[in-house]
């Protein structure tokens, strides 16, 4: 399990979809090359040398999380990135090209997929059911008749809902480029890209217990893309400019981490969430999960809180951080993307608010989370006694 010695503070931290702390095994594996070994890695000499055998080791660990071989990973600056080279790169003109992707993706594949139209190309959004997951055989009818690209997240970032690529990649057949965002599944759920079946994947370090600024994108062996940057040729002419050796080496230990983890972790992260659903569901009648209720990630619950703003909710709580499903500006209400394409009503969405442990959490801060939120939504609704 990795290790964590970060300072405690006085807040209960339930927001690990968004970020996490990094961890010691990271940390520790970034150090040398910000003092002593700062070499270029394509400089011949010794330092040179040392700094490259950091990145094919930082590359080797990334890719045995993810059952890849190691020439198959292209670092990046983080999963943004990673996104927008999959879909930009897919083809270098997308005029008159077909991308299929879903309506409840990351907004780093959103917005690449809205420039690509102002660039020519087809986009067509996938619907999604109740519990957020496209149907593999529309996704399949759809990119029929010259398909570039399909992009389809592997867990969504705000109901941990986990779509269905395996069945996606089957329904395609094998001539379809297929993408997946892992942002949010890497390091809590198996990501195999074989199984999968994906040729492009995208993942983030600092999702992993890595630092910022630094992200991946697999690339399968024969898929051709063309580059965002243009320079020096690094990473195999996809991500030209100097690697970031130090935290390339910090994302490879906290993959290396979290693959020694991943059998225990996995459960661990479950049995918290379930803790922390089945507490509040106690003490909050209406309480209602949002996204799959099996087919999800182990960390993350998304519950609407009846009667209230997700907002108001977590304004109540000061020492507890946490996302809600909306964002509220005076008297108008955002409701999140993802919510109102799987179907919720304005004021279930309202009310909705993201919860997501990670491998720091203990049970009393769950207990402790579960208490505030449900004293929060009595006070809020005038139930509490």
């Amino acid at each position: 399990m990795p290790t964590f010695s970060t300072p405690s503070r006085d807040v209960i931290y339930l927001d690990y979809n968004a970020t996490t702390p990094v961890c010691d095994e990271a940390r520790e594996a970034a150090l040398p090359f910000l003092s002593d070994a700062f070499g270029n890695p394509s400089s011949g000499y010794a330092l040179g040398r040392e700094a490259r055998r950091a990145l094919e080791t930082a590359r080797a660990q990334v890719a045995a999380l993810v059952n890849a071989e190691p020439d198959e990973i292209v670092f990046t600056g983080c999963a943004t990135e990673s996104n927008n080279l999959a879909l930009k790169g897919a083809v270098e003109d997308w005029r008159g090209k077909k991308l299929v992707t879903t309506s409840v993706e990351h907004p780093s594949v959103l917005n690449p997929a809205l420039y690509l139209v102002e660039q020519g190309a087809e986009v067509v959004f996938l619907e999604v059911d109740e519990t957020g997951r496209p149907d593999p055989a529309t996704a399949a009818r759809t990119a029929a008749g010259g398909c570039a690209l399909v992009s389809v997240m592997h867990a969504n970032n705000e109901t941990g809902t986990i779509l269905p690529v395996a069945e996606i990649r089957e329904a395609l057949g094998p001539d379809v480029l297929l993408h997946a965002d892992c942002s949010q599944s890497l390091g809590k759920l198996p990501v195999d890209v074989a199984a999968l079946g994906v040729d492009l994947a995208t993942f983030a370090g600092h999702k992993v217990y890595a630092p910022k600024g630094v992200g991946a994108l697999y690339v399968r062996r024969g898929v051709k893309l063309a580059p965002l940057f243009h320079g020096g040729g690094q990473e195999r002419g996809l991500r030209s400019g100097t690697e970031n050796v130090a935290l390339a080496a910090a994302f490879g230990a906290a993959c290396e981490a979290a693959r020694r983890a991943l059998p225990g972790s996995r459960k661990r992260l479950a049995d918290l969430s379930a803790r922390l659903h089945g507490r509040l569901a106690e003490r909050v009648p209406g309480l209602l999960l949002n996204g799959h209720p099996e087919q999800r990630l182990p960390n993350t619950v998304n519950l609407s809180f009846p009667g209230v703003t997700g907002e108001a909710v977590l304004s109540s709580c000061p020492r507890l951080a946490a996302s809600t499903g909306a964002a509220c500006h005076g008297p108008e209400v955002s409701v999140s993307h993802v919510l109102a394409a799987m179907g919720l009503s304005r004021d279930r969405a309202a009310g909705a608010v993201r919860l997501s442990v990670g491998l720091p959490t203990v049970e009393d801060e769950v207990d402790a989370a579960a208490d505030m939120l449900a004293a929060a939504w009595e006070s809020l609704t005038g139930r509490r006694k």
